[in-house]
């Protein structure tokens, strides 16, 4: 199929918007470079109307978190017959869902980070006015063991994660962090290294280690302290090889398309915890696709035509 005409999207209205507005604009500047005829569309402004009159070859799919990654956008599109890049519905709707994800890669034998999912049924159960029941926190930390990570069941580039080690913060937090995101996991704080592998069009990039600037990879390390990310072929050749083939097993398994990025934890037994799988990878200039495909001789531009035509 020739593709000459693609509508890119971007921004909407999750609280991923700023990030995916500047995947968008360099997908758009990247596609108008390879002379595509590009129509830039923020979600946050979308009109069907308009978008049907026009006859787009593809759709270029850069909206991060709800709206974008949890299938609405690809379901709007099926429904139309209208192609797209990425993931599927199916695909997109259970890898938003961290809780969901991480049993359905468990039965991989990978291991998963012990976790606890606080749902409408029990916040309505323990909850109380502005906070959680007490006893019920004191459960989950003697479950988790102290510190333990909060993070939004639905929501990436790290927005709302919060490592707490006592009773006090945590029943606040978890009422306040579901009244503003929903679901939320909890889940035992493991030290140890974060790694990411990238999938692009089914193919392993670089590993890449990554040396946040604050205790862990969160949202500010990510986009506004220049964490660094570390590639180095002396990686343990069976850590190396375990990461790869889980990956893989990954992809296969949730039938990903497109390009994948699926973040991991390695502990300092080498043991590896699956972390999560964003289906729609940030594309900015400090975004980890871009940077280990670079490794490898896949300039910018190389990676949209890829993510594009697969």
């Amino acid at each position: 199929m020739k593709i000459k005409n693609i509508a890119v999207l971007f921004g909407g209205n999750s609280s991923e918007r700023n990030i995916s507005l500047k995947s968008g604009y360099e997908i758009v500047k990247s596609l108008l470079d390879m002379d595509f005829s590009v129509y830039p569309i923020d979600m946050k402004y979308f009109n069907l109307k308009f978008f049907l009159k026009k006859s787009f070859d593809k759709v270029f799919i850069s909206l991060h978190g709800k709206g974008g990654e949890d299938g609405t956008i690809q379901g709007l599109l099926n429904f139309f017959n209208i192609p797209y890049t990425g993931s599927g519905i199916l695909t997109s709707s259970i890898a938003i869902n961290k809780f969901l994800t991480k049993l359905l890669v468990s039965k991989l034998n990978i291991n998963i980070i012990p976790d606890f999912l606080i749902n409408e049924n029990i916040f309505n159960k323990y909850n109380l006015s502005g906070y959680l029941n007490e006893n019920f926190c004191e459960k989950l930390l003697n479950k988790l063991n102290i510190p333990i990570l909060v993070k939004p069941n639905y929501e990436g580039s790290s927005i709302g994660i919060k490592i707490i080690d006592n009773i006090k913060d945590l029943k606040i937090y978890l009422y306040d962090s579901y009244k503003m995101f929903g679901d939320i996991l909890l889940e035992s704080y493991i030290h140890g290294k974060e790694y990411t592998v990238g999938i692009l069009d089914g193919k392993i990039l670089p590993i890449i280690k990554i040396k946040p600037k604050n205790t862990f990879f969160d949202y500010e390390s990510k986009y506004l302290l220049n964490s660094s990310y570390i590639y180095s072929d002396n990686l343990n050749i069976n850590l190396k090889k375990k990461l790869i083939k889980q990956s893989l097993d990954i992809w296969n398994l949730l039938k990903c398309k497109g390009c994948i990025r699926i973040d991991y934890l390695v502990d300092y037994d080498n043991k590896i915890w699956f972390l999560e799988v964003n289906t729609i990878p940030g594309m900015t200039k400090l975004s980890l696709i871009p940077y280990a495909a670079n490794i490898i001789g896949i300039n910018f531009n190389d990676v949209v035509r890829k993510i594009l035509y697969s």
